[in-house]
This record gives structure tokens, C-alpha cells and sequence, in this order.
């Protein structure tokens, strides 16, 4: 497997977030979204062995939390799966982060995903979610959309109450975007829709999801990497 990074941290988003958590960043990405915070990972990474990643993850106990993000982690669905496998067994919670454009339904149901489905906003990205992903959701998994502006989140809010997504996953998480050049400052300046208007947006809906802030973007520097 190529990886980019691996390292502990705390858990920056999701219903999993502020907890301790193991990240292997995998390499390599087939979307191109407008607002994407790592294009770091696009090419590149360094080949290691299911074993060699496996001894790194034990090397960061006693954490048990690992999340499988990238780039598209599934884009290496032939060595990421029987990893997968091995973790479970030994009691690991596992969580992957993925754009949703990928198959999904060979990912071992104890893994909690959190799909992300592309907005306008996200670009060539948007309306690249596979929608055979929705009948490999389940109430362990999270529905998640990254919001730039008004149109973003009404598409969302359709997308949401059109798919019944209340019924197919356990949360529906509504994130704002950031700018891809954010200042130093741990601010929701940074944040290119204002969680304040979002929330007013979902109050006045009455929408059942979760802002979702990136945390890890308040607690160290907007770009800083390896957090």
C-alpha cells in the first residue's frame, strides 16, 4: 500500500470527534475538489506491507480508534480490505473517510464509514457519488456533506429528505468548506461559509444533522499537516 502519513492524533470530525485516534493517510485521489484541504496526497506516498503498516499501528498503542482517510482510500480496496480484516480481529474500531464514488459494499460492515457526498461547490467533483453506496449505508455509518454556500446546502437538504438518509444512516453531518489558503488564525474566518449562518439555516429548517467543525483546524494552525 502507498501511504502518505501515519501518526496519532485526535479525532477532528464525525460523531467520533475529540477522541484519540490512529490516521493512515493513504496516497492517491481520482476527484478534484474545489475546495480540497490535502492535494498533498494526490501522487506520491511511500509502499509498505500489510505487516509493516500493521507494526506501526501497534507501535501508537494503546489507541484502538484508526481511520483510513486520503486521498480515496478506496482507490487501494485490494490491500485496504484484507487490512481491514486484521484489524477488526484484533478489536480495533476502524472508520475509512470516503467520497462515496468508490463501491462500498465490500467494506466490512464493523467499519464505520462516513461518505461524503460532493455539493455543487466541490467543482468537476460534484455529482460523482455512486448511488448503489446508499444500500451499503447503515446506522453505523455517516452521511457527510462539505458546504461552501445557500446552494450547497440546498442540496443537501434535498438530497437528504429525497434519499431518506435519516433512515439509511446513524448521522447526517453538514460541514463548512475552508479556504484552501487559510491565514494562521484558529478562527471560523477561515471558514468559507459561516458555521453562524449554517446553523441559523438549520434551525429555521429544523433538519435533523450535526455541524460538523474540523476541530483539529481550532486546535493547531488551518494548514498545519500531520494533526
Amino acid at each position: 500500500m502507498h501511504l502518505i502519513e501515519l501518526y496519532k492524533s485526535v479525532q477532528g470530525e464525525s460523531s467520533f470527534a475529540g477522541l484519540p485516534c490512529i490516521f493512515v493517510r493513504l496516497a492517491g485521489c481520482n476527484l478534484r475538489c474545489a475546495w480540497c484541504d490535502s492535494e498533498y496526497t494526490f501522487s506520491g506516498g511511500k509502499p509498505f506491507s500489510l505487516d509493516e503498516i500493521e507494526q506501526q499501528i501497534k507501535a501508537l498503542a494503546p489507541c484502538t480508534l484508526i481511520e483510513f482517510t486520503g486521498g480515496e482510500p478506496m482507490l487501494q480496496a485490494k490491500e485496504l480490505l484484507p487490512l481491514m480484516d486484521r484489524l477488526l480481529a484484533q478489536n480495533y474500531t476502524l472508520m475509512i473517510e470516503t467520497s462515496g464514488e468508490r463501491p462500498l459494499a465490500d467494506v466490512p460492515k464493523a467499519v464505520h464509514k462516513i461518505v461524503d457526498v460532493k455539493c455543487p461547490g466541490a467543482g468537476s467533483a460534484a455529482n460523482s457519488f455512486r448511488m448503489e453506496n446508499l444500500e451499503a449505508l447503515t446506522k453505523s455509518d455517516e452521511v457527510k456533506f462539505v458546504l461552501t454556500n445557500r446552494a450547497d446546502y440546498d442540496f443537501a437538504r434535498t438530497f437528504i429528505t429525497e434519499h431518506k438518509l435519516n433512515e439509511k444512516a446513524g448521522q447526517i453531518l453538514l460541514s463548512p468548506a475552508f479556504n484552501k489558503s487559510p491565514s494562521p488564525l484558529r478562527t471560523t474566518d477561515n471558514a468559507t461559509l459561516d458555521p453562524r449562518t449554517l446553523v441559523e439555516w438549520m434551525m429555521a429548517d429544523g433538519i435533523n444533522a450535526r455541524l460538523s467543525l474540523q476541530i483539529h483546524k481550532f486546535i493547531w494552525e488551518p494548514m498545519k499537516k500531520g494533526v
